[in-house]
């Protein structure tokens, strides 16, 4: 660090750690309440540049055994309160330390629809440096609407996350839940990681835009009761039909490598593009669940009943590897739109007893589509497709099948058309 960085950093301290020090716990309570003294929290200290610190500023320990909900959740209403002209003004610096939390929304407790905002970041020292262990009592982790780290109420839009390690410390609860007519878009998070067992990393509900998310460089572990990105919660919306605009969620050089459940589901359409990086499911689930057993998906896209929006998956230069057979790639069954793999590999595994009958790549079509196309793949076991479909549906550009032989690669379903798939120049097994 140069000696004017330094310097900053000193000034902030000597210009915020003096008042931090003198609100004490009560300032720090006032704060978490969004206001001080019956004021709003806009009465912080005039001059102060926008980077707090949840240690030096707020008091947070970091030692993986103090509850630190306090501190966040006066970083948090801190960083409202420097809000001006719908523009946020705040970086909220998370040192090295293990940081125990155990009230939900202490990370980020959004809810004024009606003052939006825009521009907020967390930024950690990185990946497994800073650590938040969010454990919520067990009975508000299993309530109704879940107990969530983040709440977003349609209010920010740009929000950040840097070199954050987030893990469960309560099985069966929620990093994210978002909420938006509107008001909530733009995440990014980098150099970040989640671990333990979640219900939902991430929860979409709303009817509009929850879009232009970013992953880069990120590593999904731990395990999903349901999926880390579900878009369509449905515990708000006003009509659930008009769920159709979950758009432009990008992930780039992920490491996706969790135990079990789903890293992606979105039953009302998206667009989606996961491009380069590992994709692994590392077991099984321990009970089978109501809808999917066994099964684990990496991308899972059913089609409740909704208005048309975007349905377009794109996933490129990504290593699969299959190590179960309760593993599924994909299983889609939207009615019209686009699939394509480019450049894909699910074969680290074909040389297993069980690989030559994966089903991991499932669609349902119809005459509208989903169109599906493979480019320069390789692949194991058959491809399944379900549902009454006229014409090419489906096509294969120079891939190899590593289990069976062209002919013997699609396991069609009954009443579905020998002509929904196409091969051009492709590969058998030997």
């Amino acid at each position: 660090m140069g000696g004017a960085e330094r310097g900053s950093v000193n000034r902030r301290r000597l210009l915020y750690g003096g008042a931090a020090a003198a609100l004490g716990g009560a300032g720090a309570a006032a704060y978490a309440g969004g206001a001080l003294d019956g004021q709003e929290a806009s009465a912080a200290p005039r001059g102060h540049p926008g980077y707090v610190d949840v240690v030096a500023d707020f008091g947070a320990k970091g030692d993986g055994r103090t509850d630190d909900s306090a501190a966040f959740a006066a970083a948090y209403a801190y960083a409202e309160s420097r809000v001006s002209d719908g523009t946020g003004r705040t970086v909220v610096d998370v040192p090295p330390g293990r940081f125990l939390v155990t009230r939900p929304g202490a990370l980020l407790d959004a809810d004024r629809p009606r003052r939006p905002a825009n521009g907020l970041r967390f930024r950690g020292a990185g990946l497994r440096i800073s650590e938040i262990v969010f454990a919520p009592p067990a009975t508000a982790a299993g309530a109704a609407e879940g107990s969530y780290l983040c709440r977003n109420n349609d209010t920010w839009q740009n929000i950040s996350f840097e070199g954050l390690r987030f893990t469960s410390g309560t099985p069966g609860a929620s990093f994210f839940y978002s909420y938006s007519t509107g008001g909530a878009a733009n995440y990014r998070f980098s150099d970040c990681e989640w671990m333990g067992e979640w219900e939902y990393g991430l929860a979409l509900d709303g009817s509009n835009t929850n879009s232009e998310m970013r992953w880069q460089a990120c590593r999904v572990g731990g395990a999903y009761r349901r999926a880390f990105l579900y878009s369509g919660l449905s515990l708000h919306s006003e009509d659930t039909a008009q769920q159709d605009q979950f758009l432009n969620y990008w992930f780039t050089d992920m490491n996706v490598t969790y135990e079990w459940g789903n890293f992606l589901e979105f039953p009302y359409g998206g667009s989606v593009t996961c491009r380069a990086g590992s994709y692994i499911v590392t077991g099984r689930r321990p009970v089978p669940h109501p809808e999917y057993g066994f099964e684990s998906a990496f991308f899972r896209f059913p089609r409740p009943a909704h208005f048309d929006g975007a349905q377009r998956f794109h996933a490129e230069d990504i290593r699969f590897e299959l190590r179960d057979p309760s593993v599924v790639v994909i299983d889609c069954a939207w009615n019209r739109g686009t699939v394509r793999f480019n450049d894909c590999d699910d074969t680290a595994h074909a040389f297993k007893d069980f690989s030559a009958g994966l089903r991991a790549h499932r669609y349902t079509l119809t005459d509208d589509g989903p169109l599906v196309r493979y480019d320069s793949c390789q692949l194991v076991g058959a491809h399944r497709y379900r549902g009454a479909a006229a014409g090419v549906r489906a096509r294969y550009d120079m891939c190899r099948f590593a289990s069976h032989p062209q002919g013997e690669f699609t396991a069609l379903d009954a009443g579905t058309g020998q002509d929904v798939v196409r091969f051009t120049d492709c590969v058998s097994a030997g």
